[in-house]
């Protein structure tokens, strides 16, 4: 089903961000910084490019299930829409709040938790195996006779509802806090100040949090992150630094049982043989992640930044068109550029040599969707690599 309502609400993302920003620069509240929103977005832009293999593998078992085992085919009404949606939140609610409290779910969930901000692009950041996770929650909705269709379309709203709780510029709603999940809740949620953490696990209805013990109210304003920061703006890191975190503390365990407990315990578990793991939040010492570029870098970024979210969008929109070794390609390039951008962030030292590899990669990418572009896209392609190869031998260091 090409039929996807995440991208076709891409121009509302980021109208929304603008929007934020305007209101953040009037109001000089620096809720944004250019380097943690790009990765929050790049992020985003990683879950999006590699579900076009990831997500066909979990939609396949949905349909599989349903076809085979639904006790009921349950038509679509607005009662059978009505009870849907309560009960995709329902199961968000549970899985959610288990990605919290499962080490090894943690690994797919934490990504969303890294930012140092709270802002709109903070929404955008998902991580890239979430759903080999999540979608076990939901088999239950399979089993009883929702449609995958119907199923979709539902779970994608209820995603959607979510992307506004992102937010500092809207503050406390009165009553409408009663029943539904809003900025001030999900803020919470977001905190790693103590009594904040594993709290407010709501999609849209905050009752499940409020029924279930998980719930708290917004007093002081959170601090925003994770408790072990991972400090860069890698986004491959960001999404495999808990594996590796996992992968160490796996072969620290002494039997097969202490493994699996390490897996399912909470995060930060450990056996009375190993020490505690060092970290945590002190609030006294607290000091966010940054890096600093000369403005030229930045510009240079954001240009690129454009031109890759830009072809992202046009891949996802056209992957019904394209084999399988187009879409590999494209995605690894996607990547390859993502991961580049925060080379140039971190000012490492072989980041420009890979950016113009990159560049010349993208001249071989040019011939190999050659039978599959227009004269038009061609030309715009040839001027992006033309304008590329110029803009970084101007920024050039001089030789010492």
């Amino acid at each position: 089903m090409n039929f996807n309502l995440i991208l076709l609400s891409i121009p509302l993302y980021f109208i929304l961000i603008g929007l934020e920003l305007l209101i953040d620069k009037i109001y000089q509240r620096q809720n944004y910084r250019f380097n943690d929103a790009i990765t929050n977005i790049s992020c985003g832009m990683g879950e999006q490019v590699t579900a076009v293999f990831f997500k066909l593998i979990v939609v396949t078992l949905y349909e599989l299930l349903y076809e085979r085992y639904a006790l009921f085919h349950i038509p679509i009404n607005w009662i059978t829409f009505i009870a849907l949606f309560i009960s995709v939140d329902f199961f968000y609610y549970w899985f959610h709040r288990y990605s919290h409290v499962i080490n090894l779910f943690w690994g797919g969930h934490v990504v969303h938790h890294q930012s140092e901000e709270y802002n709109l692009s903070v929404a955008l950041r998902q991580g890239w195996f979430q759903k080999f996770f999540s979608f076990f929650f939901y088999l239950p909705l399979a089993f009883i006779g929702f449609s995958p269709v119907q199923f979709l379309a539902v779970s994608s709203l209820v995603t959607l509802y979510q992307f506004w709780l992102h937010t500092r510029a809207i503050g406390k709603l009165g009553p409408f806090e009663l029943l539904f999940n809003t900025p001030s809740h999900h803020r919470v949620h977001h905190g790693i100040n103590p009594k904040y953490i594993d709290k407010n696990h709501a999609g849209m209805l905050i009752v499940w949090d409020k029924m279930f013990g998980t719930f708290q109210e917004e007093e002081e304003e959170p601090t925003y992150g994770i408790t072990h920061p991972i400090n860069t703006w890698d986004p491959l890191e960001a999404n495999l630094n808990h594996w590796k975190r996992m992968y160490t503390g796996i072969k620290q365990m002494r039997g097969t049982g202490d493994k699996l407990r390490y897996m399912f315990n909470p995060p930060g578990w450990r056996p009375a043989y190993i020490p505690a793991d060092e970290g945590g939040f002190d609030p006294l010492t607290y000091k966010k992640y940054d890096t600093t570029v000369p403005a030229s870098m930045n510009l240079y970024v954001l240009f690129q930044y454009a031109v890759t979210l830009t072809a992202a969008t046009f891949f996802l929109f056209n992957t019904g068109a394209m084999g399988m070794a187009d879409k590999l390609v494209a995605v690894c390039l996607v990547i390859i550029a993502i991961v580049n951008y925060s080379n140039l962030f971190e000012s490492k030292k072989y980041g420009v040599a890979i950016e113009i590899g990159r560049i010349f990669l993208s001249v071989a990418a040019l011939l190999f969707w050659y039978h599959f572009t227009t004269p038009m896209l061609n030309g715009a392609y040839l001027a992006w690599i033309i304008i590329s190869c110029i803009w970084l031998f101007l920024m050039r260091k001089p030789a010492a």
